[in-house]
């Protein structure tokens, strides 16, 4: 595999050619779960600018001389900011050709690809956007667990944890008064309290589930309520990626056991 973290070791190798950059959804983390338009853009690449959720094994599509570089961020360690990473995207369009911007889920979906749409374009460079399958809908339904079911939720929202400056969104407090399916990225470091945004809502036991490293095969899933699932995951879980999923429609994970009786009375 050809790996790197910095272009200037590997710009000799480089085929150059008319710049250009196509931003791929790799899918949630199984390499099989990428589209074939995302697998023919790798096979042309010049340069595969992937972050820390896309598989590495979908590096081994590339041709020979692509480059691969590095740009992962995670929750708590960013190993390059957004704008390095845009400016990267660009530098290595002008210098090698074909420029594929890998990244976990679909591009759009809290990933950040507008923005760098917008800066390559901003220099010239044409971009070509290849949607990929998001976790917010893949993860749960893996997990046998539709994220709209008729009689449990004709709705659901996704909703990120965190705020540009770093605190919990306003959605979040909108959400919890909703009968939705309510689906949350990057928030398992603040599990618990989201949970009590739910449970002041009188939905304690409202089923719940939380799903880390999803479609990958050291995947784990937990389900339970609301009152329940956050000092358990907080025990267990390691550093990896999540989904935290809100609502009726966990009921239909055949693990589920309602440990809070749930009665006709509950409001939720």
């Amino acid at each position: 595999m050809r790996d790197s973290n910095d272009t200037d070791a590997q710009r000799s190798e480089g085929r150059g050619g008319i710049p250009r950059v196509t931003l791929v959804g790799a899918g949630p983390g199984d390499p099989d779960l990428i589209t074939r338009k995302g697998l023919r853009a790798l096979a042309t690449a010049d340069v595969v600018l992937y972050d820390a959720l896309s598989s590495k094994e979908l590096l081994d599509e590339t041709p020979a001389h692509c480059q691969h570089i590095f740009v992962g961020k995670r929750a708590g360690c960013h190993y390059k900011k957004q704008e390095q990473i845009n400016a990267l995207i660009v530098e290595c369009a002008v210098e090698y050709g074909h420029v594929v911007r890998l990244k976990g889920g679909d591009p759009f979906v809290f990933g950040r690809g507008q923005e760098e749409k917008a800066y390559a374009e901003a220099h010239g460079i044409s971009v070509t956007v290849v949607p990929g399958i998001s976790s917010c809908i893949s993860l749960p339904e893996l997990q046998g667990v539709a994220p709209t079911s008729r009689g449990y939720a004709d709705s659901f929202w996704v909703l990120t944890a965190h705020t540009r400056d770093g605190g919990l969104s306003e959605d979040l407090f909108r959400a919890a008064k909703s009968s939705a399916t309510v689906i949350i990225l990057m928030g398992l470091g603040r599990l618990d309290q989201i949970c009590a945004l739910w449970d002041a809502e009188g939905k304690g036991t409202l089923p719940a589930m939380v799903i880390q490293n999803g479609s990958r095969p050291d995947e784990r899933c937990w389900v339970g309520t609301v009152n329940d699932i956050a000092p358990r995951v907080a025990a267990e879980r390691d550093r990896g990626p999540g989904i935290i999923v809100l609502g009726k429609t966990v009921r239909q994970h055949k693990k589920f056991t309602r440990k809070a009786s749930i009665s006709a009375n509950d409001t939720w």
